[in-house]
């Protein structure tokens, strides 16, 4: 009987993807024979970034990641749209992917981990973050690009190319960061 490879989905909106998905990405290569970055679309999210940019930019951060650390798993970028587990089942995954931060994720994880094996069999596994981004988020990130003014203090949570893309969206006051500016949800950073 062959060996089957052990396939895993990390799924993720990725507005704007940051270096705990990076590192999450990184670990999961040592985890798993293959592994797909599955940029998806979370309708519950006012997302900054189209689609299309969030593929390229992960796409970009992920060659650069492989190029740098060649050994381990196969690792691709897909779009896509729908149910994660549709799209893992299309994909033939054997688990997906997911970071845990801190106990509000873990309680959020552990109930969707239970959904999706009840509903469509497939496992997921979870890489803990590392101490440094225990706190990192997409959305404190865009608070913090929607209020700050120097966007250089994000070179600790995210890489050089989001901060660049960050500061294009500011320059074109796009609606996403002008709605978190004026709402009065941004935090003290």
């Amino acid at each position: 009987m062959a060996l089957r490879k052990h396939l895993a989905i990390y799924p993720g909106s990725f507005d704007p993807i940051t270096f705990g998905h990076i590192d999450v990405i990184q670990r999961g290569r040592r985890l798993f024979d293959e592994l797909i970055v599955a940029v998806g679309r979370n309708p519950a999210k006012d997302q900054l970034f189209s689609a299309a940019e969030r593929l390229e930019m992960t796409r970009v951060l992920v060659e650069e990641l492989v190029k740098k650390e060649p050994e381990g798993a196969v690792v691709s970028v897909q779009g896509f749209d729908g149910l994660t587990v549709d799209f893992a089942r299309r994909a033939g995954a054997a688990a997906l992917l997911r970071g845990v931060r801190n106990l509000s994720d873990l309680q959020y994880e552990v109930q969707q981990a239970i959904t999706n094996r009840e509903v469509a069999g497939l496992e997921t596994a979870f890489v803990v973050a590392g101490q440094t981004f225990a706190y990192t988020s997409s959305s404190l990130i865009k608070q913090i690009a929607a209020m700050g003014e120097d966007l250089s203090g994000l070179s600790a949570m995210v890489p050089p190319l989001v901060i660049e893309k960050l500061r294009e969206k500011k320059a074109q006051r796009h609606p996403a960061l002008e709605d978190l500016r004026s709402s009065g949800h941004a935090r003290e950073v």
